[in-house]
């Protein structure tokens, strides 16, 4: 009997210890690093998706993302223009801190410096397998490709797909006209230019290319921590749909465009559910900057915001921002609290256990947001720069003030274009104004007589920045400026 009990003993014992492993296996489902995909659309405007009041098209996979983690109320891009936008997301820095300002052409003469360590980097020093697909803008050519930044693969166009030899109706332009003269718009694998890209039917196939390229991407990759940056075309003119998706929508071409570009991050989530990963993979969906509003009905929709890509209103930096992470992000969260571009870098290399870089970054870690822990306000201040480096406008809390500038307008009727023809462009003086976003965001009704003591608070916060990264409607250089790499 003694021998029994002694068994019995030895045996309970065994399953306790096994119960105890197993429970502590489901209290820490990140005992493997969190896999990565960073979903950007361009030009996407805040209002363009059904769960931040887009219509009438359906974006019934987006939804189920925002439903599944988090939705941000008060994201901003660092500018609203594509290659200084990208530059943010990447590195972790206002663009002007890193030499990058507006959107690099095919004979640009400067590139992202491949000095600056970007998340791919980071990541890829950690072990991670990186892949990007889509646009680039960062660099039109080798040594200034992905491969240079820290991805394993890449596939994809150099810089936006306007810069093309084409007109805005399809046809071909005479080469001896300034838009005529851009080079062949080429598909980049790796290094290698592979396709020639040279019709409306030729966009029309991208998005369902990135989106068969990254299925693959995560299948191949799911036995290791991966990240993967999908950098979408779309609904960047000029717009371009594949045939399963053509008059599909009842919303005209934009609307079709952007169903497909949802039916992407459906087959995105989709893998994801088959392969297992769902559950320890971040996911990101957000846009480079608000809608190019010149090109009418094929622009987005600001969702009220005042005027759009190319100024540093609200309406051309306030993007949509969703994150999930079903082991971390409690599921149909909103975030109101703000937060910028440059936060993705800190946020993800701490998520992933990775390294910072060695130099100062302007990024703040937005993972106390995610876990919700109460008080949390990591990033209390965004100022708006654009055109080189201008500083056009500070925010702190729930104000904005606006310094006195020059800036691109589309209230006017002549601004705006239609069905793929772009409007001409305007300009207005902008004058010293205050703004409280938390009751006008549609920046309407300046106040900056009724509370003075804010505009100098901002205005002393503004000096701070301009000293350490300049600003050029004062003429300052700024003492912690990086160059950009120079290109032959």
């Amino acid at each position: 009997m003694k021998q029994i009990a002694a068994f019995t003993s030895i045996t309970l014992l065994l399953f306790a210890v096994v119960f105890l492993i197993a429970s502590g296996k489901k209290e820490n489902p990140l005992s493997a690093s969190p896999n990565v995909i960073f979903i950007l659309m361009d030009d996407m405007g805040y209002g363009d998706l059904e769960c931040y009041g887009g219509y009438p098209y359906h974006t019934a996979n987006i939804n189920s993302l925002a439903n599944g983690g988090m939705r941000f109320t008060n994201f901003y891009a660092a500018q609203a223009v594509c290659s200084a936008s990208r530059s943010a997301f990447l590195t972790g820095c206002y663009p002007n801190r890193i030499g990058i300002s507006g959107a690099l052409s095919p004979s640009a003469n400067i590139a992202l410096n491949p000095d600056e360590e970007t998340i791919a980097k980071l990541l890829h020093d950690k072990g991670y397998k990186t892949g990007m697909i889509g646009k680039w803008h960062l660099g039109q050519k080798a040594p200034f490709l992905p491969l240079s930044y820290g991805f394993d693969e890449f596939l994809g166009l150099p810089y936006s797909h306007d810069y093309w030899p084409v007109n805005y109706d399809g046809t071909p332009l005479d080469t001896t006209t300034a838009r005529g003269k851009w080079p062949t718009l080429r598909l980049i694998e790796g290094n290698t230019p592979v396709k020639s890209i040279t019709t409306l039917n030729d966009a029309a196939t991208l998005t369902t290319m990135y989106t068969q390229r990254a299925v693959e991407f995560i299948k191949k990759n799911k036995n290791k921590p991966f990240f993967l940056y999908l950098a979408h075309s779309m609904p960047h003119v000029p717009l371009a749909v594949s045939e399963k998706f053509k008059n599909k929508s009842g919303a005209g071409l934009y609307g079709d465009v952007m169903e497909e570009v949802d039916w992407s991050v459906g087959q995105v989530l989709k893998t994801l559910d088959e392969t297992g990963l769902s559950k320890n993979t971040i996911v990101i969906f957000t846009s480079d900057n608000g809608p190019w509003l010149t090109y009418g009905n094929h622009a987005g929709n600001t969702g009220g915001l005042r005027e759009g890509k190319g100024t540093a209103w609200d309406g051309g930096l306030k993007v949509p921002f969703i994150i999930r992470w079903p082991s971390q992000i409690k599921p149909g969260t909103v975030c109101n609290s703000m937060a910028a571009g440059m936060d993705l870098l800190p946020t993800i290399v701490s998520a992933c256990n990775a390294k910072l870089p060695v130099k100062k970054i302007d990024g703040v870690n937005l993972l106390s947001l995610l876990k919700q822990q109460p008080f949390a306000e990591p990033r209390t201040e965004f100022v708006y720069y654009y055109d080189r480096c201008s500083l056009k406008g500070i925010r702190k809390g729930q104000w904005k003030l606006v310094f006195p500038n020059i800036s691109q307008t589309y209230k006017r009727s002549s601004a705006i274009g239609y069905d793929g023809w772009p409007g001409k462009y305007a300009s207005d003086s902008v004058k010293l104004a205050l703004y409280d976003l938390r009751t006008d965001p549609g920046e309407t009704l300046d106040v900056k007589e009724k509370f003075p003591e804010v505009v100098r608070e901002l205005t002393a916060i503004a000096e701070k920045y301009r000293k350490e990264i300049g600003d050029d409607l004062t003429n300052q250089k700024g003492s912690e400026v990086r160059p950009a790499a120079k290109v032959n």
